[in-house]
């Protein structure tokens, strides 16, 4: 029996040697692989198609619609199994356009304890990309195409998917390089651009980027350098993190301030849980950043804290602390601009999406040219 990261790699071999031509004829069949593939909105689907083919190639046994063992027969198969111990690690290595983690904890394709038939109806946006993936089992299981050839086209059209984004990043860079020169923005410039930004839909991730392009641009400055951004996926408990952000002096490993952002009102029970994480650590600060007005009474108990455990507690709005430290560094402001516009890019596709990547380019560009 074939390894299956084995499989994946045969699978990719044959993606790359036939990037011009599909590896599927029947076109009802490619038009649905490349729907699910190319889907900009919903990046679950194709993951969820890489699993279940990826585990129907390694065993033929099985039954392509059954990916939980919930459903008890012996044709039934763990397609999260496959996901977490094959496609993670294949997707990063290839740097594809996929979710960074498992489709089986999306709620759509949560708790499910039967056959996905074609006249199952799975409830999630769009409703047409889940219906083209059960049409997509079904072809598999009345041979109408392979596990194998649905698994290599369908990384072939993740391939074609990635190189475009790459070259159209590419080519917004390379009208950015064209614009700069002596074009030096202003920091309310900035905080326009920052600000703008932050309205696009699925943008939660950008304060982190924020407040990390903050530290890193004034790192010998302030003695106090950022550690390694954690995945936008993990929770605090499975990483060991201490909050999304986490800072030491320059030449120590101790973390010394956390911060922790909310895309919503901060809360009391917020702050207890910071407490909580944070009660036999030697954090000096712990500091929210929101992008939401805060109750005066939230506020109160915040300042409260200090007097009790000698740690403050800070809850900061996004877009004013962002206001404030251009003008402190205002030196440094470009910088700081170079260093958001690095991160952001070195995001992954789950974390920061490649239109959220694009808008930024073409803004900073028009800011630019004004």
């Amino acid at each position: 029996m074939r390894d299956p990261a084995e499989i994946l790699d045969l699978a990719y071999k044959r993606a790359v040697e036939n990037t011009e031509k599909p590896i599927v004829e029947q076109k009802e069949i490619l038009d649905r692989i490349q729907y699910i593939s190319r889907l900009r909105n919903n990046r679950s689907g194709v993951r969820f198609i890489l699993a279940c083919s990826l585990a129907k190639s390694h065993r033929p046994e099985i039954d392509i619609r059954k990916p939980y063992t919930e459903i008890g027969t012996a044709d039934s198969y763990s397609g999260r199994h496959y996901d977490e111990g094959f496609v993670t690690a294949f997707v990063n290595t290839h740097n594809l356009p996929c979710n960074s983690t498992t489709a089986f904890l999306t709620p759509a394709f949560r708790n499910i304890d039967y056959t996905l038939t074609t006249n199952v109806n799975i409830v999630g946006r769009p409703k047409r990309m889940y219906q083209e993936i059960l049409l997509l089992l079904d072809d598999v299981h009345s041979q109408r195409i392979s596990a194998d050839d649905l698994l290599a086209e369908v990384i072939r059209q993740l391939l074609i998917l990635r190189d475009e984004q790459t070259q159209q990043i590419a080519q917004l860079l390379e009208g950015l390089q064209k614009e700069e020169g002596d074009v030096t923005l202003s920091a309310e410039d900035i905080v326009t651009l920052i600000e703008g930004h932050l309205r696009f839909p699925n943008s939660s991730r950008l304060p982190v980027l924020i407040v990390a392009a903050a530290y890193n641009a004034a790192e010998l400055y302030l003695r106090e350098r950022v550690l390694p951004l954690e995945s936008h996926n993990a929770a605090d408990v499975q990483t060991g993190s201490i909050g999304d952000l986490q800072i030491t002096l320059i030449d120590d490993n101790n973390i010394i301030t956390s911060y922790e952002m909310k895309n919503r009102n901060v809360t009391i029970n917020d702050i207890d849980r910071a407490l909580q994480k944070i009660a036999d650590k030697n954090i000096e600060n712990y500091i929210f950043i929101t992008t939401e007005e805060t109750e005066k009474v939230v506020r109160d108990y915040a300042l409260g804290v200090y007097s009790q455990t000698g740690i403050e507690i800070v809850i900061l709005d996004c877009v004013s602390f962002l206001r404030h430290y251009l003008h402190l560094f205002y030196r440094l402001r470009m910088k700081f601009l170079e260093e958001y516009q690095k991160l952001l890019l070195k995001e992954p596709e789950s974390s920061v999406s490649h239109s959220l990547k694009q808008a930024f380019l073409a803004m900073r560009r028009a800011a630019e040219s004004r």
